[in-house]
């Protein structure tokens, strides 16, 4: 038989991963029609993907006038970066130390990582907030920041994937005389970058797109994410230009759909060689 053979059953995947892909592309090809649509456009009977006046210019060019794009997009990259490198920077020695040393409070270590993954940021807001209050603050980077800085997700992920790692290459390291850290630093992590890129992607997509915390914590424009800006956009306009609030919103997730389009293949090989896959 053909390999190449068109099937039935070929047929039948092929139909059902189009109708995944159009039922999970449907928002972005939304949002993109409606960034291109003079006011009236928007609010027809008619559902119309395709805009009879293109008015994406002139929405573009309106939301950058009212919002200041550039500093929510620095903001975003700035929080982001900052998270992300505080995470990578806890959670590879704890995960190395839980996976490749043995000591008595390993098995605890596990189990209150298993049990901070089911811990929320609601759950800890309110005291967080008041700390936050307490020590003047609110409104700062290291408000966007601090809470998320250790992450258990991160430390679980890393875990498999070191658990993986063959145990004759920390112990050749051993015989030449380095040090744990120098381990970590030299040996761990040149070879976890699959995993590192892999988590990267959850965390940047996690953390740019959240609203709740900046919300609680930012009410200065000048710190403000690029969710917590839409909601200044759409508060600046009473909700009423559309075309100029998604043209605002490209802008906002076209850097992590390049992103991720850039960094897809070793997102797929980290997740494959942590165990993750679903």
């Amino acid at each position: 038989m053909n390999a190449n053979a068109i099937t039935p059953g070929r047929i039948l995947r092929f139909g059902l991963l189009s109708l995944g892909a159009i039922f999970f592309l449907a928002p972005y090809i939304f949002m993109i029609s409606t960034a291109g649509k003079k006011q009236d456009d928007i609010f027809t009977s008619a559902l119309q993907l395709i805009p009879q006046h293109f008015y994406y210019v002139a929405n573009f060019m309106h939301a950058l006038e009212k919002v200041p794009m550039g500093t929510l997009l620095w903001n975003g990259v700035l929080v982001c970066a900052l998270i992300f490198f505080f995470q990578v920077l806890i959670a590879v020695p704890c995960a190395y130390a839980m996976a490749k040393l043995k000591f008595p409070a390993a098995r605890l270590m596990m189990v209150l990582v298993m049990l901070g993954l089911l811990v929320p940021i609601h759950a800890t807001a309110l005291p967080l907030y008041v700390a936050f209050n307490n020590l003047d603050l609110l409104n700062s980077y290291t408000a966007l920041v601090a809470p998320f800085s250790i992450s258990v997700f991160a430390i679980f992920m890393f875990l498999q994937f070191f658990r993986a790692m063959p145990d004759d290459l920390i112990h050749a390291a051993r015989l030449d005389g380095m040090s744990e850290l120098g381990i970590v630093a030299r040996v761990i992590v040149p070879n976890a970058w699959p995993a590192v890129t892999a988590f990267a992607i959850f965390s940047v997509v996690a953390h740019w797109n959240d609203l709740y915390w900046p919300l609680i914590v930012i009410s200065k424009q000048g710190y403000a994410t690029p969710p917590l800006g839409l909601m200044y956009f759409r508060a600046a306009e009473a909700g009423d230009d559309y075309g100029a609030l998604m043209a605002a919103t490209l802008f906002i997730t076209l850097p992590l759909v390049v992103a991720f389009l850039l960094a897809q293949k070793r997102f797929v090989e980290g997740i494959t060689m942590t165990g993750l896959k679903g």
